[in-house]
């Protein structure tokens, strides 16, 4: 059995779920901040947004507040965040990305097959993980 916790982060009239797997290997800060990361660079989140509070995402998610400093924190030193004491977390002014290094296009390419083979050993098929992988990227090309 997998127990999952969820909850919206709403901005303006846009509104995200997020989800923690308890049951998985994945810390739950990297999962939260994973998923923020993803909807930063996808656009569902813009630069000078804010995020929930800390104590509020954490009752919401039913989770130790910790856990969702460490997620800010982390995309914080990503510089995907601005913190600040008091003010809570925005999305920083996300500057266009330099071109990627030949590792990190190879640390890629070994996660992506890393999850998908994941993925296949839990029954989903090749079509729907393609279908899948064109969402990310049309999300990424925008409107």
């Amino acid at each position: 059995m997998v127990l999952m916790y969820s909850t919206s982060v709403h901005q303006m009239a846009r509104s995200a779920q997020l989800k923690i797997d308890i049951a998985s290997e994945v810390p739950a800060y990297r999962q939260i901040a994973d998923q923020v990361r993803a909807l930063i660079v996808e656009g569902a989140l813009e630069p000078g947004d804010s995020l929930p509070p800390v104590r509020k995402l954490a009752l919401d998610l039913g989770i130790h507040f910790n856990t969702i400093a460490e997620a800010y924190r982390t995309l914080e030193r990503e510089g995907l965040l601005e913190i600040i004491h008091g003010h809570g977390a925005r999305v920083a002014g996300v500057s266009p990305a330099s071109p990627a290094d030949p590792e990190a296009a190879e640390n890629f390419r070994q996660r992506l097959r890393e999850l998908v083979a994941m993925v296949r050993t839990r029954g989903l098929s090749t079509r729907r993980i393609i279908g899948e992988l064109r969402a990310v990227v049309d999300g990424l090309e925008g409107p």
